[in-house]
């Protein structure tokens, strides 16, 4: 007797693994869940007095009747295993943040718990509200009460500057968001151009040294890297985005207007 064929099965084989990756990929997507958008606060973590939520309720609400730009607050007792920047753009985009037509979303994310924060930005408001400006907003204006531990207080002074910004003329806007770009030198840096320019002239001396004495060959090598030159220094300020992801409306008696963010923004810790 012949052994059955093998080959006419593999079709049968190919189709149930990737019915069987299908599955894995809606249970991976069923674990990842989003809370409902309740209102113009979501405090998932339970970090917000009652006072401090319904004062910043009214704040966030005031911005949009004024402006028509949609503001969001919202605290998460975790990141269910992810980074901050894929977590908050994954939920702007489930949550529609911002008019459809002008995507003038803005969501505040806050995790106490893994002490991270994020200000997601709908493409909208990304030329009055910069990467660079978030930077800076969640530097001087939030992480410096959530370092002690007034992450209440944090949240409004952090909305309080986003709030400002947005309603800036755009001229002046403009400005501050070049100015945000083009910070200050800081002592450290300074204090790297200092280095550096003291091993230039140790090596300079060496050389002057060397040409003297007669010693120094010029052997025409190229490429050649003097110990202590700059080379490998990165003087680059690195700034965060998070990926993309669609979504849905996330429910409750309050919803956003169809908005999209494309990941600007920026991060913080604590």
């Amino acid at each position: 007797m012949h052994a059955p064929p093998v080959l006419p099965r593999l079709p049968a084989l190919l189709v149930l693994a990737l019915l069987i990756a299908l599955a894995g990929l809606g249970a991976a997507r069923a674990e990842f869940a989003f809370p409902a958008l309740t209102g113009r606060v979501v405090d998932a973590a339970q970090v917000l007095p009652p006072a401090a939520r319904a004062a910043l309720e009214a704040k966030l609400a005031a911005q949009e009747a004024r402006t028509s730009d949609q503001f969001v607050v919202a605290t998460l007792p975790s990141l269910e295993g992810t980074s901050v920047e894929d977590y908050a753009n994954r939920l702007f985009r489930f949550w529609k943040l911002g008019q459809g037509e002008k995507n003038n979303g803005v969501l505040l994310l806050v995790v106490p718990a893994e002490r991270r924060v994020r200000l997601e930005v709908g493409y909208g408001v990304e030329g009055v509200l910069p990467d660079a400006v978030a930077s800076t907003i969640i530097q001087t204006a939030i992480l410096p009460d959530f370092r002690a531990g007034d992450i209440p207080g944090g949240i409004e002074k952090g909305a309080d500057a986003v709030i400002e910004v947005l309603n800036l003329d755009p001229a002046e806007a403009e400005q501050r968001a070049r100015a945000a770009a083009s910070p200050a030198m800081s002592g450290d840096d300074w204090g790297h151009i200092l280095f550096v320019v003291l091993m230039i002239a140790f090596w300079g001396f060496v050389l002057y040294r060397q040409a003297r004495s007669g010693n120094l060959r010029m052997r025409g090598r190229r490429g050649a890297v003097l110990p202590g030159s700059t080379a490998g220094w990165d003087w680059s300020r690195r700034g965060n985005s998070g990926g993309n992801s669609g979504g849905g409306s996330g429910g409750g008696g309050f919803s956003g207007g169809g908005g999209s963010s494309g990941g600007g923004g920026a991060s913080g810790s604590w």
